[in-house]
Parts: structure tokens; C-alpha cells; sequence
């Protein structure tokens, strides 16, 4: 996997074009230019809590009546702070000249017009600093950060309204198969569903990338040819299913080799063994396997890191989590297994990793009930309480 990993990305061209997006669009897009803060943030030292501002040297000998010089929202500046007296403030309201900290009005006792302080605060007591969060001239975000909800909120936060982002990704999208139809249609005996276009719309979708041409190409391999010649002249990547094996009727490998190349074919991996890599022209493809599980697998570990890596992004790996194993397994067999696991606690309330009963290649609601994928090293048997490599589909198909 790992070699593969290196060759893919080796392979690929880095998408150069770029688009201003208003913000609420940017969700998930990858940025073309870094991002500085204009503001701090908060602009002004401000209140944490509803209370009274004082300045905490007039205070230290509590308890202290003080009198209520003026009242402070958030959204108003107040006048600065006369010595000997306290202000009425609101939590976000700006701290007026003069008061260094603000006592909690449960610390208090109002009477009147005066207040009875009745804790001595420290200096700095309940309030937020100018700057605390963010400051003006402040690195937010580099170029290759792809942007999540907290960036949008952080980006909103100092006033930005447009971003620079790289373009979309334009995807041609085939599944091959006579035997294939679309969900809607009536199953004639011998044909199924195709399902693998829909999940992995979904997950083109989840990374912004845009289905620009889609169909079922049949077991035939002109018409094989001609697809992959279209989707060059209108896609930056071609993504195929099925077609990639040894059989009589796979031609997804044959006919890319007659008008591109390969570059990589077959993995030491299970499920996802006949996955191939190559070029139309300058055009990306990827041929994935057939089977549901299969494609959904190689899609997630090898082409989503690479349609990342092409828009430019920085991180485009899944964080892993070393997890004991619940279950024994004998050893495995010369390809890394990516098994399909449950997360769940033990008797004990610690985490443990449970496999899926069934491991199919074909099994497509596994990735469904399951939370994701555990890594099982050639060659390897798992005792109970093994740690394992546990990949959540949280980290994989987002």
C-alpha cells in the first residue's frame, strides 16, 4: 500500500486554477492563498460575564460599596471608568478605560445606586483580552488548508467574506457491467443494482469534486474505448469500477493501454486487489474494482488522498488510532487486510474493535453497519487485546 500510495501521488497533476467563492460556498473547498486576520479578535478587552467593572486596586478590602456609574452591553462603549466607582456590564461588552477587571454579579450585593463588591477580583478577573483569540496580522490558514465548519466560523470571525479556492475537480465517473442498471428500474433476471455509482458520487461529493460525465459502459471494448476517450477531453480524472481483472470480459485495462498507459496494477491488499492507475493523455484515471466493498476501499485509502493531493491540499492522509482487538483471528495471508470493524466497549467500558461477521468483497451493507476499517499486516494472526490500526469512516470518506 505504501508503494502504491508513493506512486499514485508521484503520478498526478496538481490542478492550477482558481475561483473567488463567497464564504457560505467554501465549506470543503481547498485554499489557494493563505489567510491573514485583518482584526483581533475580540477587537476590544470585553466582559466574560454579566457583573461590574472595576478597577481591582480600589477593591482589595472587601466587602466595599462603590457606586454605579454607568451600564454597558454588548454592542455599546462605555465612558471611561471614574476612580471609586463600578459599571454595570454585560457579558461581550467592551471594558471601559480605567477597569482591569469585573467582579460576578453572584460576588455582589446592589442596593440602590451602589453595589457591594464582595470578593476582591485580580486584575484581568473575568474579562477577555483584545487579541486573546486571534490576533490582527495572525496566520489563520495557509494555502492547501481544506476547510472545514470551525474554519468557516474562524474566517467569519475577523470579517472575511470571499476566499481564494482552488477550482473543482471534474470527474468522469463510469461503471462498467452489462449486468448493471439504475436504481428505479425493474431487475430483469441476471442484473443487479448499480450501486456503486451512488456511493461514490456521494463520496466525489463529500470532497467537492464534480461529476462532470456519468454512465454505464457495457462489457465491450470499443465502447470501453470510446468512453475513456470522451471523459479525457471534458474530466481532469476518470474513475472507473469493474473491468480492471483478468476476466474475458474486463476491457477497462485493455482499452486504456491502447490509447494511455498503466502505471500501477494489482495491490497486496484485501479487498481491492485489482485496482489499477494510469494516464489517458494528462488525464488521471483510476480503475477500481467491481465489487462494492472493493471500490469503496481502494476509493477512500488511495484515490481520495490523490484528488486531494491534486486540488493542492496539505493533509491528505486519515489519522489512525492504535485499538485492542476483541477477537482472535489466525494469521493472514500475504496482502495487508483492511477488515471492517465495530467500535465498541467491552465488560470492562475499554474500547475494542469487533470484526463484521461478514468480510465478503460483495458484502456492500458491511461499510454501512460497520465504523470502520482495521489494518492486519501480512502475515499476522490477532490475539484478543492486539492492538490494531483502526481507521474511523469518519476520517476516510470526509
Amino acid at each position: 500500500m505504501a508503494e502504491a500510495i508513493a506512486a499514485v501521488l508521484e503520478s498526478i497533476n496538481v490542478v492550477a486554477e482558481v475561483e473567488m467563492l463567497p464564504l457560505q460556498q467554501a465549506n470543503g473547498r481547498v485554499l489557494a492563498t493563505g489567510c491573514i486576520s485583518p482584526i483581533n479578535v475580540p477587537p476590544a478587552t470585553n466582559s466574560a460575564m454579566d457583573g461590574y467593572a472595576v478597577c481591582a486596586a480600589d477593591v482589595q478590602q472587601v466587602p466595599v460599596s462603590l457606586p454605579v456609574s454607568q451600564r454597558i452591553v454588548a454592542g455599546d462603549t462605555g465612558s471611561p471608568l471614574a476612580a471609586g466607582t463600578a459599571a454595570r456590564i454585560f457579558t461581550g461588552a467592551p471594558l471601559p478605560a480605567g477597569a482591569d477587571a469585573v467582579v460576578m454579579q453572584e460576588n455582589t450585593a446592589l442596593d440602590g445606586e451602589q453595589v457591594s463588591i464582595l470578593q476582591a477580583p485580580v486584575e484581568g478577573e473575568n474579562t477577555r483580552a483584545a487579541g486573546e483569540d486571534i490576533k490582527h496580522g495572525q496566520d489563520l490558514f495557509l494555502a492547501g488548508q481544506r476547510l472545514t465548519a470551525q474554519d468557516i466560523g474562524v474566517l467569519a470571525s475577523v470579517g472575511i467574506a470571499q476566499l481564494a479556492v482552488v477550482r473543482k475537480l471534474r470527474v468522469a465517473l463510469f461503471t462498467t457491467g452489462d449486468e448493471l442498471v439504475s436504481p428505479g428500474t425493474e431487475l430483469k433476471a441476471g442484473q443487479i443494482y448499480n450501486s456503486n455509482h451512488y456511493a461514490l458520487s456521494a463520496l466525489l461529493e463529500n470532497i467537492q469534486a464534480e461529476v462532470v460525465m456519468q454512465s454505464i459502459v457495457g462489457d465491450d471494448f470499443s465502447g470501453t474505448q470510446a468512453a475513456l476517450m470522451s471523459a479525457a477531453a471534458n474530466a481532469d480524472v476518470i474513475i472507473s469500477t469493474g473491468g480492471v481483472s483478468v476476466g474475458e470480459e474486463d476491457h477497462v485495462k485493455a482499452a486504456i493501454e491502447s490509447i494511455g498507459h498503466i502505471d500501477l496494477w494489482k495491490l497486496a491488499i484485501k479487498p481491492g486487489k485489482p485496482f489499477a492507475s494510469g494516464k489517458v493523455g494528462d488525464v488521471q484515471f483510476f480503475g477500481l474494482p467491481g465489487n462494492p466493498v472493493s471500490a469503496f476501499v481502494t476509493f477512500i485509502l488511495l484515490v481520495k488522498p490523490a484528488l486531494l493531493t491534486m486540488q493542492g491540499c496539505t493533509e491528505v492522509f486519515p489519522r489512525s488510532l492504535p485499538i485492542p482487538a476483541g477477537f482472535d483471528a489466525g494469521e493472514s495471508g500475504e496482502r495487508q487486510e483492511y477488515i471492517r470493524v465495530r467500535l465498541r466497549r467491552d465488560e470492562k467500558g475499554m474500547p475494542r474493535l469487533y470484526p463484521y461477521d461478514n468480510q465478503s468483497s460483495g458484502a456492500g451493507a458491511s461499510l454501512s453497519h460497520a465504523d470502520g476499517l482495521a489494518i492486519i499486516p501480512p502475515y499476522t494472526a490477532v490475539n484478543r487485546g492486539d492492538f490494531l490500526e483502526f481507521l474511523m469512516f469518519s476520517e476516510l470518506i470526509y
